[in-house]
């Protein structure tokens, strides 16, 4: 079933949390159809991925690059019990950009396993993420193959395409992972303030790269 197919199952008022994130979207890809990842049991059935699904989306602007962006960190379906909050249930869903990957194939499933990874540490300790917070790696993000990637960290920036929206339930960020290497994780590990060192090393990326399309081949 496509990312279309599954979304129009229900009507735009059981599913307003969803349908609010696609025409925020559509803004920008219109009606293209995205690759959209689905797990093969839902989380509340006993599925192991805690996200709905993640689509991919081709994307042209400033250089070619796959746009991930994930379905489940907010309120997708509608609940009267959250509407009208301050947040959306955790308040965000995870995008990523990445310059293609030879290793990949198609399309880099890998980040779709690293969202839902994230996802579980969210719900099973109860913490969230914001603009500037990082998470190291101990490793190539990119589990498996090349072990000679120097990504070894992710950063979260707001999406600087999608923002932020209001939804019948609440706030939703679209928070960006953005790749950091091994010298830029050892400056904000070694700074005494986390928070300014992360912003000031995405500030530097924002530079060059106004989109903070992950390289995997960035050193």
């Amino acid at each position: 079933m496509t990312q279309r197919e599954y979304k129009n199952t229900f009507d735009e008022d059981e599913a307003v949390g969803w349908h609010a994130i696609d025409k925020t979207i559509e803004k920008i890809y219109g009606n293209v159809e995205p690759r959209h990842y689905a797990p093969p049991l839902h989380f509340m059935l006993g599925g192991e991925d805690p996200l709905d699904g993640v689509s991919i989306f081709d994307s042209e602007n400033r250089e070619f690059h796959r746009h991930l962006v994930s379905y489940g960190m907010s309120e997708l379906y509608y609940n009267e019990e959250a509407a009208g909050g301050e947040f959306s249930k955790w308040g965000f869903e995870f995008t990523f950009r990445l310059k293609p990957f030879a290793e990949d194939g198609d399309d880099p499933t890998w980040v779709v396993n690293l969202m839902n990874n994230l996802a579980r540490y969210v719900i099973k300790s109860g913490r969230w993420f914001e603009v500037n917070h990082v998470i190291p790696a101990n490793g190539p993000i990119r589990v498996g193959g090349n072990t000679e990637i120097d990504i070894i960290g992710v950063a979260f920036t707001l999406d600087p395409e999608l923002g932020k929206i209001q939804t019948p339930h609440g706030e939703v960020a679209f928070l960006q992972m953005v790749g950091l290497t091994s010298k830029e994780m050892k400056r904000i590990t070694e700074s005494g303030s986390t928070f300014d060192a992360v912003r000031n090393v995405l500030e530097e990326i924002k530079e060059y790269n106004p989109l903070m399309i992950t390289d995997l081949t960035r050193r």
